[in-house]
């Protein structure tokens, strides 16, 4: 999460589930959707291709029904492992929720490993990484356990009507 300048993006959109001002910067390559940011201070930016207006389309439609789904082409960035984790969480299903132990056992790895590559999702909200949890809570989102990124994580959870 940080600050940017909007044109570094193809498409620039308010993240409206969220209380404070944040928006969300969508990155396209070669036709795919190779990321997505929370930044503040950032003009919003109609999309600039025909991928970024795709993805601009389902992520208002979830914003409006989060159990549309996303059909979108994605490209991965990242070390086979977190790939391997990035496309487990495309199966939890939106309102429900692993805990980071629940989702590493049905990977064979520990939970730790599992939290890493969370934080390293290139594509939050389409790669649903807010839907894992600690045993004990919320857990962390974004790779910090308080502050700003917890509560995107706790308002995402409640638009899917997760009650904890």
């Amino acid at each position: 999460m940080g600050s940017s300048n909007s044109e570094v993006y193809d498409a620039v959109i308010a993240l409206p589930v969220v209380r404070n001002a944040m928006n969300l910067g969508i990155q396209i390559a070669n036709g795919k959707l190779v990321g997505i940011d929370y930044i503040t201070e950032s003009a919003l930016r109609t999309p600039v291709n025909t991928a970024a207006k795709k993805v601009v389309r389902q992520l208002e439609r979830y914003f409006s029904d989060p159990y549309c789904g996303f059909d979108l082409p994605v490209e991965f960035n990242g070390t086979p492992f977190q790939i391997k984790v990035w496309h487990a969480l495309l199966q939890v299903t939106p309102g429900s929720v692993l805990t980071y132990g629940q989702l590493a056992s049905r990977l064979g790895t520990g939970a730790r490993a599992v939290g890493n590559a969370c934080r390293r999702n290139p594509i939050p909200i389409v790669v649903p990484c807010h839907r894992v949890i600690a045993a004990s809570g919320i857990g962390g989102y974004s790779g910090v356990t308080r502050g700003g990124e917890v509560q995107i994580k706790k308002q995402l959870l409640q638009h899917e009507h997760f009650q904890q």
